[in-house]
C-alpha cells in the first residue's frame, strides 16, 4: 500500500460534495491509509510475521444543529453517496446540539500541504521485504550474538524480540475549505528478557526504541538494555516506610505528567472531573515546572501541524514557572463552556530542565540521571509503576512502584513492593530537579525528575 493518491483525494472531496447535496450544513472528511509490518523472534526462532493494511474514510456530519460520525472502507462513488445520504438521515433523527460546529477557518492550519513538511516520512519503508524485516528482528537478539555472560549467576529463561514498521497517511478536509495532510513512518524495535537467579527467582526487563527514520534505531542496544534491566533487579530488599527524596527515571516519568494533561482538558473541566478547574493563569506548581507543547519540531515523534479538527498547532507553554497557561479546548467545548478555543489536546509535551537553587537555562548544560542522583544524595529511584491510580477530582494518588535505593549519589540495591501516596499538586510543588535526558524516541519528552518529601509505604 502506498501513500494517498490523487484519485483518493478526489474521493474525499466527493464525500464533502455528497454530504452537502443530501442536506448536511457542514462536513469534515478524514481519509486515512496505514500499514504495519512486523516480525517477532522468540528464543532465537521465528514466532510470527504480521502484516496489516487499512484504508478508510471518516465523515463528520453537521446537519440541522445535530452531529454524527461515520466511517467506511468502501470507497466506490455509488456506495459512498448511498452511505452518506443514509448517515445524514440518521443524524437528523438525533437530538439537537447547537454547540456542534466546525472551527473558524482562521484557526485552521494553512501550511500542511504535502504532509511532508515536518520530515516524519522515510521512504525506505516501502523498500523493505519480509526477509529484511526478519533479519532486523534477529539483530535485536543478544542470545544469537552470544552477549549473555553466564558467569554472572543468572540464567536467561526467555527472550522475545520484535521489529515493526508502520506507515500512516492522513488527508483532512472540510466544507469551509480547509485542506491538510500528515504523513509519517515509524520504525521500532523491542526486547523483553526474563532471567532466573541462583535461587530460581524470576526477573524481567524490557527496552524499546522508535523513530520516524530507520537509521536512528540501535538494534544491539535494545537487547542489551533489556538484559541489564532484568539483571539489575536481582537481590531486592524491602525498605521501611517513610518520606524520601524520589528520583523518577525518564522511561516512566510520563506517568506523573499524564494526569496533569488530562486535568487541563476542557472535557474533564466541564464534567467536574479535574482538580485543575479554575487554575488558568494561577501559580499552582513549583516555579521550576515549565511544561511546553513543542508540536512543530521537525523530525520528532509526536509533531504535527494540525489537530483532528484541522486547527493549527503552536509551540507554546502549557505550564510556565508553575503557572497554568493553557487549557486544551476543542471547538465543541469552547461553544459549550463559552470560553476561547485552543487545540483539542497536547501533541508533544516537553518538560524543561530545572535544578532548585542552581539557575539553569535550557540547552546550557546537560543534566543526566547520574547528575540528579548526586544532587539528591540519598532516596529512592523509581524505575517502574505497578498499578495504582490518581483521583481526577482531587489529585490524590496511590501508585505501586519498583526501583532502587540510592545513597551518596550511588545506587545501592533494588527495592520492590512499595507504594507512593500523596496529592499531585503537592508533589509537583516539591519538584527539585528535571534533567535533559528525555528519550528522543518518545512523543512524551519527559526526562528524569526529582521530588522532595515523598511518602513511601514499605515494611
Amino acid at each position: 500500500m502506498s501513500i494517498i493518491t490523487e484519485k483518493e483525494k478526489i474521493i474525499a472531496h466527493k464525500c464533502v460534495e455528497y454530504a452537502l447535496r443530501h442536506g448536511a450544513s457542514a462536513v469534515r472528511v478524514s481519509l486515512n491509509k496505514s500499514t504495519n509490518d512486523g516480525c517477532t523472534i522468540l528464543n532465537g526462532e521465528l514466532d510470527k510475521v504480521t502484516h496489516a493494511a487499512d484504508r478508510s474514510v471518516f465523515i463528520y456530519i453537521y446537519a440541522d444543529s445535530r452531529y454524527g460520525t461515520f466511517s467506511t472502507n468502501r470507497l466506490s462513488d455509488a456506495e459512498l453517496e448511498e452511505f452518506i445520504s443514509g448517515a445524514i438521515r440518521m443524524v437528523k433523527m438525533l437530538g439537537e446540539d447547537a454547540c456542534r460546529s466546525l472551527p473558524e477557518p482562521d484557526r485552521t492550519a494553512k501550511d500542511a500541504v504535502t504532509g511532508l513538511e515536518l520530515g516524519l516520512y522515510d521512504g525506505r519503508y516501502l523498500d523493505a521485504d519480509v526477509q529484511e524485516r526478519l533479519d532486523r528482528a534477529h539483530a535485536i537478539s543478544i542470545i544469537e550474538e552470544n552477549a549473555v555472560d553466564t558467569a554472572e549467576g543468572y540464567t536467561v529463561l526467555s527472550e522475545e524480540c520484535e521489529y515493526n514498521e508502520s506507515f500512516d497517511d492522513m488527508y483532512l478536509i472540510d466544507s469551509q475549505g480547509f485542506e491538510g495532510r500528515h504523513t509519517e513512518t515509524s520504525f521500532s524495535c523491542f526486547s523483553e528478557i526474563t532471567i532466573a537467579d541462583k535461587e530460581g527467582n524470576r526477573f524481567s526487563g524490557y527496552w524499546w526504541d522508535m523513530s520516524p527514520e530507520y537509521d536512528r534505531l540501535d538494534f544491539q542496544e535494545c537487547g542489551r538494555n533489556a538484559l541489564q534491566k532484568a539483571v539489575s533487579q536481582i537481590g531486592p530488599k524491602k525498605r521501611r516506610s517513610g518520606r524520601y527524596r524520589m528520583v523518577v527515571d525518564r522511561n516512566v516519568a510520563s506517568r506523573l505528567v499524564s494526569p496533569l494533561i488530562n486535568a487541563l482538558n476542557a472535557t474533564s473541566i466541564q464534567q467536574k472531573m479535574s482538580f485543575l478547574e479554575g487554575t488558568k493563569d494561577r501559580k499552582v506548581f513549583s516555579e521550576g515546572m515549565t511544561l511546553k507543547d513543542m508540536a512543530r519540531t521537525p523530525g520528532k515523534t509526536g509533531s504535527r501541524l494540525f489537530d483532528s479538527e484541522g486547527v493549527s498547532t503552536t509551540d507554546a507553554p502549557v505550564i510556565e514557572n508553575g503557572v497554568v497557561k493553557k487549557y486544551f479546548v476543542n471547538t465543541y467545548m469552547a461553544n459549550k463552556m463559552g470560553i476561547s478555543p485552543t487545540v483539542e489536546d497536547i501533541s508533544r509535551p516537553c518538560l524543561m530542565p530545572y535544578m532548585k537553587g542552581n539557575p539553569l537555562m535550557s540547552g546550557e548544560k546537560s543534566i543526566s540521571l547520574e547528575d540528579i542522583l548526586r544532587y539528591c544524595g540519598s532516596g529512592i529511584l523509581v524505575t517502574g509503576f505497578n498499578g495504582g491510580n490518581s483521583n481526577p477530582v482531587t489529585g490524590d494518588f496511590s501508585f505501586g512502584i519498583e526501583g532502587f535505593a540510592f545513597s551518596r549519589g550511588k545506587i545501592t540495591h533494588p527495592v520492590r513492593e512499595m507504594l507512593i501516596t500523596g496529592n499531585l499538586t503537592g508533589l509537583w510543588n516539591n519538584l527539585t530537579a528535571v534533567g535533559t535526558d528525555a528519550r528522543s524516541s518518545s512523543r512524551w519528552q519527559i526526562p528524569t525528575m526529582a521530588f522532595e518529601e515523598v511518602s513511601f509505604s514499605g515494611e
